[in-house]
């Protein structure tokens, strides 16, 4: 099998970058967490602070089987699956073979691609560059919207309306943007209480 056919088939994906660290946004903000964040984004965020992730052929594409063995040397068991776009990719193996190692597993997406993978937490982040696969909608946990211009609350009330009922609504300020829109956004969940806040804790931590 090439390379390219364990790509595509999911048993090898191109990783940018694994570490174990806190996480620090959204629901499981404070959980000690693995993060695999794999190479290659077609979404293309302007204020993406990870844009090195977005060529995936910069990346070397690593067995999922060696993945889980890197995770399964740290002691906690939550591993979040980011990138750059993870859904690119079928994340059904990995996914499989994580759970089958005892670890819950978390997925932080823009869901512009079908979706894939066995997860117990979806958190769903749409963004304007790319629109969503309408897959995404039926299985988001977590409505996570980041906020960097005023027309993303328009945004953030549309995608609030194709989610499932109990799926978790947050709002989170772009960092560069925090201080021009923290206090709006303050006000905003005040006045509709549906809505919550997250923060990039880690960034005020100075931690990945």
């Amino acid at each position: 099998m090439t390379i390219q056919e364990q790509v595509a088939s999911g048993k090898s994906l191109p990783l940018m970058e694994a570490f174990y660290t806190i996480q620090g946004e959204g629901k499981f903000t404070g959980h000690p967490a693995y993060f695999i964040r794999l190479g290659g984004c077609d979404v293309g965020c302007v204020w993406c602070d990870v844009k090195e992730s977005w060529e995936a052929g910069k990346w070397p594409v690593m067995p999922i089987e060696q993945m889980v063995e890197e995770a399964s040397a740290y002691p906690g068991r939550l591993v979040v699956i980011t990138g750059g776009e993870p859904l690119m990719y079928d994340l059904g193996p990995l996914t499989k073979l994580l759970k089958e190692r005892g670890f819950t597993t978390n997925i932080e997406t823009s869901g512009a691609h079908p979706f894939s993978g066995d997860f117990d937490w979806v958190c769903f982040s749409p963004k304007k560059f790319k629109k969503p696969h309408s897959s995404i909608y039926e299985v988001a946990d977590e409505l996570k919207v980041v906020i960097f211009h005023q027309s993303d609350f328009s945004f953030a009330e549309t995608h609030s309306k194709l989610v499932k009922p109990e799926c978790e609504l947050r709002l989170q300020p772009e960092w560069s943007k925090a201080d021009q829109f923290t206090s709006e956004i303050i006000e905003y969940v005040k006045n509709r209480p549906i809505w919550k806040i997250s923060l990039q804790t880690h960034k005020f931590m100075d931690i990945p």
